[in-house]
């Protein structure tokens, strides 16, 4: 498996894991302003995000057979491992960041987890679980900057890509009539919107879309180089990387991608609109793309196809309006 994921490797990852991963539903909106979009609903998946998408392809590709399951994350990474370990009959350690939300916690703890807090942001969980890591049997798999789960990771392009071509071909006679679609991708450490990109190329305008306090790959690009950052705000605990993976700068690079930043205060909007108008209830990394759109952050040219992942919806909802 290469570095940066080939299609013809995240093909080869969705053969091998599609009998173990939802294929997630598309939902047509009417954004305020009268702008359609398209929602790609990636929270439905299992254990609530697509995070288990890169790690079936990690674990089932593996060298030799896992004897135990290890993870650092911010809580959805950590789901997505220890439901892949209940899968595969196996032990799962999680080592998570006393940001982690307790309900993510305590989802971990419910799934049969080993779940160690320590630290304060994914680096310090990340660091603490190396040990662990280095016992024998035991395979690490990388919430986001590791071959095998960015190519998971863009087995969610393949998908998209299969979808919105059977609806261009319900739409349009002839292939020139076709547009090229644009993706909206929240962006963390960059696993989900490095994989989408590596899939699509320049068949898509794929946009990484970062909170202003997690912006790790906006600073990497502005600095031309892989840039420490401390993440904060509301959405840290999903997309509070505190660098951007080497993969993902990589694709970032190549593709030309261009962030686009968003307000703690514009993605509790979007989480808020969007439970409004669908009684869908995201986290707040979840809506951070769907803040872009709402806020105007990023403004499609008229016929623009768009489509927005929501990506997650690991969050405490008792926050959300009742009406």
């Amino acid at each position: 498996m290469s570095i940066v994921p080939t299609r013809d490797e995240i093909t080869a990852a969705h053969s091998l894991i599609s009998s173990r991963i939802r294929r997630t539903p598309l939902l047509d909106i009417t954004l305020p302003h009268g702008t359609p979009a398209t929602l790609k609903l990636e929270l439905f998946q299992h254990t609530g995000s697509f995070k288990p998408r890169g790690a079936f392809t990690g674990a089932l590709t593996a060298a030799e057979p896992p004897k135990t399951l290890v993870a650092a994350s911010g809580g959805n990474h950590g789901l997505a491992v220890a439901h892949v370990a209940s899968q595969l009959g196996i032990p799962a350690r999680i080592f998570v960041p006393s940001t982690a939300p307790q309900a993510k916690v305590s989802r971990l703890e419910a799934m049969g987890a080993e779940v160690t807090i320590t630290g304060d942001v994914y680096a310090d969980a990340f660091a603490a679980s190396q040990e662990a890591a280095a016992q024998p049997g035991a395979l690490a798999l990388h919430a986001y900057d590791s071959p095998a789960t960015v190519t998971g990771q863009g087995t969610l392009g393949a998908e998209l890509d299969a979808q919105l071509r059977s609806r261009t071909g319900e739409q349009h006679s002839t292939a020139a009539e076709a547009k090229v679609p644009t993706v909206l991708v929240a962006t963390g450490g960059g696993g989900l919107v490095g994989g989408i990109s590596a899939w699509f190329g320049s068949a898509a305008h794929v946009v990484p879309v970062e909170p202003e306090t997690c912006a790790a790959l906006h600073t990497a690009l502005r600095n031309g180089e892989r840039t420490p950052i401390t993440p904060s705000g509301v959405a840290a605990d999903s997309l509070g990387a505190s660098t951007i993976g080497e993969i993902c700068f990589a694709i970032a690079c190549r593709n030309a991608l261009q962030p686009v930043l968003v307000s703690d205060a514009a993605i509790r909007e979007a989480r808020t609109w969007l439970w409004r108008q669908t009684r869908i209830a995201a986290e707040p990394g979840g809506a951070a793309a769907l803040a872009a759109l709402l806020s105007g952050a990023y403004q499609p040219a008229p016929g623009e196809q768009v489509t927005v992942v929501v990506c997650g919806a690991n969050a405490d909802p008792s926050d959300l309006p009742l009406d």
